[in-house]
């Protein structure tokens, strides 16, 4: 049960009291009416602000109405006593019972206890990575890779209905470069002597082996076409094999996508106008098109500017700082166009709701794109950029040396085989992704509280050493915590173990603002934050006896904290299942 959600319905129930009785008027809007933690923990569980929001509509004062609807809260089922504070906020103190049904509910609901429905099976397309299929991936596109699939679990356990999607940029000028790059080990795997890979292609071993089979494949007979004829050849079989790679090492941190959209379809005019084509004529009918000549670039203007007449779509009628050109000087299309289309087939295909996750070197891209999504949807589908800043490697305070297989970084696949997908998956996570992070290898492997990873694995690992203990203790006992639900929790009187149930009932609203936000790192916050509540409460047991969790001569008490301590586990392995780390019942 959410609390929050619960306790909004009782303030709600016991307003529309007041109402029937005549003391608020028929006609109020509650839809401002919200139930929150207060920030000082001393002034109660919850606090609302129903009687500050609604005292201009009811034109009553404020603390009149919060005294009416304290007295009547304090008959709510749960509701130890209600304050009014300052100039009527509402402070609810929920007695121990309720605290313990929580617990109870946590046990025999499982993983349900987390699960919301505010989403209500709204459509959502969490687009991420899009990395250009060139070579490997890089550690860059390894934080992109990790936030954008956290997030579209943390949307599906909101309730949203999320489609994951890789955007290939299949279109572009690197993708001939890949070609000819490829073509150089494809002349190679058949003996030629290529020398050192000329500047400006790609000089990665990853191309060995594509060469290798296209040698298999055609033997020497693409060294007897002109390049127009084995260029589109070579292009198709280098995309695939990279995207074979790329979704190999996506793979490996546990990353499936559901959709792989094609740029170049968006430029195929093989039946007809391309959807870019469309996508500007449907824009130029509603006048948002016309040819123009931009000011110069603020600053120091380029040597190579000179004043031209563009094709521009208007971007600053949606926000952005200048109008966008749609066409290159040679009549070719511009990378904005292409993206204005694709976002048009995502809106076409029934998403509303779009998000896309992209590198900090495209922070720039945003008003244009957000701009461009107000107008082709006529201001129905809202896009939310969330951009994943570098990812510093260290080794001992070190920078790491660069991947001689990438060529010139470090590859996602280097890290992830050195750590593994859930060292590398929390790390990456337990930072906001608009922050910097720096990745030591040394510390995301050590073992101390200060490695967010180890702390939080570790209470879960410590839970099941705990009933192992348990069950030798008293033999035959169960190891399913919804066999524990049923537990006197009354038993369980320490501040600590109060606060432990407190703070995992807090789990399902954690869950709602950081689906809201778009930010799964308040996920990996909200289990450290457990971990170290349930590790404190350890050490309270060594240096108590009493406190301890099996005591032998007092099974109900044992069962109580068994009980206790298994919900810690529970909301952790949930959170964990959110941010796509698998928790660990031993520590090696």
């Amino acid at each position: 049960m959410n609390l929050f959600q619960h306790f909004d319905l009782e303030i709600r129930n016991c307003l529309e009291a007041l109402q029937r009785d005549g003391h608020l008027p028929p006609d109020l809007d509650f839809g401002n009416v919200k139930v929150e933690a207060p920030k000082d923990e001393a002034h109660g569980d919850l606090s609302t602000n129903a009687a500050m929001v609604l005292a201009k509509q009811a034109k009553k004062p404020p603390r009149e109405i919060a005294e009416l609807l304290s007295k009547s809260l304090e008959g709510v089922a749960g509701v130890q006593y209600a304050n009014v504070a300052g100039p009527g906020f509402i402070n609810l103190r929920l007695d121990d019972a309720f605290w313990y049904g929580q617990l109870s509910a946590m046990l025999e609901q499982g993983a349900a206890f987390a699960k919301s429905t505010i989403g209500k099976g709204e459509k959502v397309n969490v687009e991420y990575v899009s990395a250009n299929p060139t070579g490997p991936m890089h550690v860059g596109h390894c934080r992109g890779a990790v936030f954008g699939d956290a997030l579209a679990r943390l949307l599906e356990a909101a309730g949203y209905n999320v489609a994951r999607e890789y955007y290939i940029n299949d279109a572009g000028a690197q993708i001939d470069v890949l070609a000819r790059s490829t073509y150089l080990r494809y002349r190679e795997a058949l003996g030629d002597h290529i020398g050192d890979i000329p500047e400006g292609l790609y000089p990665g071993d990853y191309l060995i082996p594509v060469g290798k089979d296209l040698a298999d494949q055609h033997g020497p007979a693409l060294k007897s076409m002109d390049e127009g004829d084995w260029l589109p050849i070579l292009r198709d079989a280098a995309i695939e094999a990279m995207m074979v790679m790329i979704k190999d090492d996506l793979a490996a941190l546990g990353i499936h996508q559901d959709v792989f959209f094609s740029e170049r379809t968006l430029h195929d005019t093989s039946s007809g106008p391309s959807a870019i084509e469309k996508t500007i004529a449907a824009l130029e009918k509603d006048g948002l098109i016309y040819e123009g000549v931009l000011e110069p670039p603020k600053g120091k203007k380029p040597e190579d500017w000179e004043p031209r007449e563009q094709t521009l779509f208007r971007a600053t009628d949606f926000g952005d700082d200048t109008d966008r050109p749609l066409k290159k000087s040679d009549g070719s299309f511009t990378y904005f166009a292409s993206d204005i289309a694709y976002h048009l087939h995502k809106i076409e295909r029934g998403f509303a709701n779009l998000i896309n996750v992209w590198g900090a070197d495209h922070a720039g891209y945003i008003k244009r794109m957000s701009a461009a999504v107000s107008a082709i949807s006529g201001g129905k589908a809202s896009l939310d950029v969330k951009v994943c800043q570098l990812v510093r490697l260290f080794r001992d305070g070190e920078p790491v040396r660069m991947s001689k297989r990438a060529g010139n970084f470090v590859t996602l696949r280097d890290v992830v085989d050195e750590v593994g997908p859930d060292v590398v998956r929390f790390i990456m996570l337990y930072r906001k992704n608009d922050a910097t992070l720096d990745f030591d290898f040394a510390k995301v492997t050590e073992q101390s509280k200060d490695n967010p990873v180890f702390y939080v694995q570790y209470a879960h690992a410590r839970v099941h050493s705990v009933m192992k203990t348990a069950q030798e203790a008293l033999p035959g006992l169960s190891n399913s915590p919804n066999d524990f639900s049923s537990s006197d929790f009354s038993l369980l009187k320490d501040d600590s173990e109060l606060r432990l149930i407190k703070q995992m009932s807090a789990f399902p609203r954690a869950v709602e603002i950081a689906a809201q936000a778009h930010e799964p790192h308040r996920i990996a916050f909200f289990l450290y934050d457990l971990a170290s509540e349930f590790h404190a409460l350890w050490n309270k047991g060594k240096e108590d006896d009493t406190l301890r969790f099996v005591l032998s001569d007092h099974p109900e008490l044992t069962k109580a904290r068994l009980g206790l301590i298994l919900a810690v586990a529970q909301t952790i392995a949930i959170g964990l299942g959110i941010l796509g780390v698998k928790p660990v019942k031993e520590m090696r």
